[in-house]
């Protein structure tokens, strides 16, 4: 098997785990996962909210925001393992279709 077969399999394993993510916080009743806070997170997490970030904060909103489908906002975390894998799928397709393009662009011949 060749090697990049071997690395789109690895992903897909890890776009499947990807729901562990959102039910292991919860589980453990530890808040929100490492990096995902929201602003009002971080003000209780430190005490402040720094002035870059509060300035950024509006200026990108997630297409899926906490990784949920449209109407699965309620939802509990196990509930939305299935939303969790389509925006790793969807980020996974994003992220490979930019470096495709990237390394087109970048090797074009003149």
């Amino acid at each position: 098997m060749k090697t990049i077969h071997k690395l789109w399999i690895l992903i897909a394993i890890l776009a499947v785990l990807a729901p562990i993510g959102l039910v292991l916080p919860e589980h453990f009743r530890a808040g929100a996962a490492w990096g995902e806070w929201s602003i009002e997170e971080i003000k209780n997490l430190i005490g402040y909210i720094p002035k870059g970030l509060e300035k950024l904060s509006s200026a990108w909103s997630a297409p899926l925001p906490d990784y949920a489908l449209k109407g699965q906002e309620g939802y509990p975390a196990i509930g939305l393992s299935f939303s969790y894998v389509v925006s790793a799928i969807l980020g996974i397709i994003i992220v490979a279709v930019s470096i495709f393009l990237i390394g087109k662009f970048l090797s074009k011949k003149e």
